[in-house]
Order: structure tokens, then C-alpha cells, then sequence
């Protein structure tokens, strides 16, 4: 079993940043592949980046290529998302998600393991 949990999430004003963090335990080899995961208001949930976790990344949406970084402390079985720049049409629930094998990587129902989401706002 694997269990993620979120945190980080809050209000912030366009043009903001913010780090969400992903703590993960379990079976670490149900979680090679690990994403951050969004559900915006009136939209369909969207992987915004993935990674494989203690190697390089697979990809990154082209919605926050430049603004949102992935990464991870491998130690302490943490993942981050650096959120730079952020826009009103970021808002909405991220959520920390996890696979063994992720193909397609872009793919929400690829990921088998997921958090319970933290709520990110971003006001104009």
C-alpha cells in the first residue's frame, strides 16, 4: 500500500508562488512514478508534472511549463511543486499521485494511488 499526503496549499494573489509538498510512505515500489495532479473548477483533472522518483523528470504540462517546478527530497520521501507566477485559472484542488508504471505519464487514470488533494486559490 502506499499513502501520500498533501499539504501546502492556501491563498495567495496573481503572480505569487507556492510549494506544495507530497509526503509518501509505503511500498516504494508501487510508487516508482510520481505526478502532481490538478482539478480546476469546471475542468478535467490534468497532470501538471511527473517524474520518476529518485531520477529525472517525464514531463511537465505546457499550462505551467516555466511557472511550476517538480522535485524531491529523496530522503525524507518528499515531493514538492514549486508554483512561481501563478494565475486566477491555477486555482483549484492539486493532488499528489502515485503509479508503479505511469504510461502515458499525462494520463490522470494512470495513477493508481492518490492523496487527498489541498486546495490552491489564487485571486486577481
Amino acid at each position: 500500500q502506499v499513502r501520500l499526503v498533501e499539504s501546502g496549499g492556501d491563498s495567495v494573489q496573481a503572480g505569487g508562488s507556492l510549494s506544495l509538498s507530497c509526503a509518501a510512505s509505503g511500498d516504494s515500489g508501487e510508487r516508482l512514478c510520481m505526478a502532481w495532479v490538478r482539478r480546476r473548477p469546471g475542468k478535467e483533472r490534468e497532470v501538471v508534472a511527473a517524474k520518476w522518483w529518485g531520477r529525472g523528470t517525464l514531463g511537465t504540462a505546457d499550462s505551467v511549463k516555466g511557472r511550476f517546478t517538480m522535485s524531491e527530497d529523496y530522503a525524507k520521501n518528499t515531493l514538492y511543486l514549486l508554483m512561481n507566477d501563478l494565475k486566477p485559472e491555477d486555482t483549484g484542488v492539486y493532488y499528489c499521485a502515485a503509479e508503479r508504471l505511469c504510461q502515458p505519464w499525462s494520463r490522470p487514470g494512470s495513477y493508481k494511488y492518490w492523496g487527498q488533494g489541498t486546495q490552491v486559490t489564487v485571486s486577481s
